[in-house]
């Protein structure tokens, strides 16, 4: 296929390496016309929730009729979900000839992989100047290739806490310098702040942005929401309160990423009405947070028992995840893969009350931890099992009728799921 022979050549030519500049992106998108400059921006930054909130808010323009690009990374099964326009997936011809393209124009210049790929989607972006760009940040923000726009709509701020910490100097590697690396250069239009899950976080972004020209808009202080009845929601902020029906994803920390979602387009005044809201929140894509697995190969294996999927892989995440987990009344079973550079034990210790952990090795990820020495970092767990993949380790697993499998640690592990099921 065209597609995987240029990505082949793509990983060939370009490292895959993060190189945290901007200068070689700016140089490549010179070439390009400097096409980030012609388009319409929702920028995301944060540590978690940043594909959830994108997911929400993009559900609920579509409901309105408008006509979207979005940019999300990593992707779980296929590269083609990185590059949306006009609210559409690119298929592979599509996707091949805008690669072939830009590749050409950077005319061999030295170049990673992330830098071309967003590169790419500002370049086709900006053939779509109606439209909103949904665009997020990857690895911390201030030398993040996405952060080369001049303007934006909006920044959205998700929940920030400790994650790549390899990246930053040993005595740098705290939340101020994490706050600071994804909030200190943000653009001066309307910043939107989520929930944090600490007052020390909060106070900190705060703190980061307090010399920024935006219209600042925070959760509690400018929009909260509450959950009052079972089957709905309540969303409150200036312009007034809603009453929501519960969303099609699962998890409270879900409610959280789509009260900003909302805060953020209504800030905007985009004239989107209650009912594109409504509709929106019932139709938001979930793949890979808290993602209910009910068919194929490996469902078949944990037959009717629920069977879950999440990324979650850092701190923040765990603590997500887990309070989704306190609120089901059932077994738990939990099967993990991580990646060599996370806090394994910080990350396993907001698991409570779990009837049985099986770590597994990632097989097509090198730079992974071994199940074995993952389970050997949860020695501080009760029933903890090694088992070298993940059909294995759920043909291991004893489950009774009415018990909960999750396999979750990482978004590589969420792939593979996907991949062998």
């Amino acid at each position: 296929m065209k597609l995987q022979k240029i990505l082949s050549n793509f990983q060939k030519l370009h490292p895959k390496e993060i190189d945290l500049s901007l200068d070689r992106i700016k140089k490549l998108c010179e070439k390009l016309g400097n096409p980030q400059n012609k388009i319409k921006a929702i920028s995301i930054v944060g540590t978690n929730g940043k594909n959830s909130t994108i997911q929400a808010a993009y559900s609920i323009l579509k409901e309105a009729n408008f006509k979207c690009n979005v940019y999300t990374s990593p992707h779980i099964q296929k590269i083609n979900e990185r590059f949306i326009f006009g609210n559409k997936e690119l298929n592979d011809d599509e996707l091949a000839d805008l690669l072939e393209e830009v590749e050409k124009i950077n005319n061999n210049q030295s170049i990673t992989v992330f830098e071309m790929l967003s590169a790419c989607f500002f370049y086709k972006a900006a053939q779509y100047p109606g439209n909103i760009n949904l665009i997020e940040s990857g690895l911390f923000h201030r030398f993040d290739a996405v952060n080369i726009l001049e303007t934006n709509l909006a920044s959205i701020v998700t929940s920030i806490s400790k994650d790549h910490l390899d990246w930053l100097p040993k005595d740098k590697q705290t939340i101020e310098q994490i706050v600071f690396e994804k909030t200190s250069t943000l653009l001066n239009s309307n910043i939107i702040v989520a929930k944090q899950s600490t007052k020390e976080t909060m106070d900190c972004i705060k703190n980061t942005i307090s010399q920024n020209k935006s219209n600042k808009v925070f959760f509690n202080d400018d929009f909260s929401y509450s959950v009052n009845e079972n089957d709905f929601f309540y969303y409150e902020d200036k312009f007034g309160r809603l009453k929501l029906p519960m969303p099609n994803v699962l998890g409270q920390y879900q409610l959280e990423n789509i009260s900003t979602a909302i805060a953020t387009l209504r800030t905007l005044d985009l004239e989107i009405r209650d009912e594109h809201i409504k509709k929106g929140i019932k139709n938001i894509s979930s793949l890979a947070r808290l993602q209910e697995i009910k068919s194929g190969k490996l469902k078949e294996l944990v037959k009717n028992n629920r069977f879950i999927i999440d990324g979650s892989h850092n701190e923040g995440g765990a603590k997500a995840l887990n309070e989704y987990l306190q609120s089901l009344n059932c077994n738990k079973h939990v099967i993990i893969g991580m990646m060599a550079n996370k806090e394994h034990e910080k990350y396993i210790s907001y698991f409570k009350d779990i009837s049985s952990i099986t770590t597994i090795d990632l097989k097509t990820q090198p730079n992974s931890i071994s199940g074995k020495d993952l389970k050997e970092k949860f020695k501080s767990m009760t029933n903890v099992q090694y088992q070298p993949d993940i059909k294995q380790a759920i043909k291991s697993i004893d489950l009774k009728e009415g018990d909960l499998l999750l396999i979750t640690g990482s978004l590589y592990g969420a792939a593979e799921v996907l991949s062998l099921n």
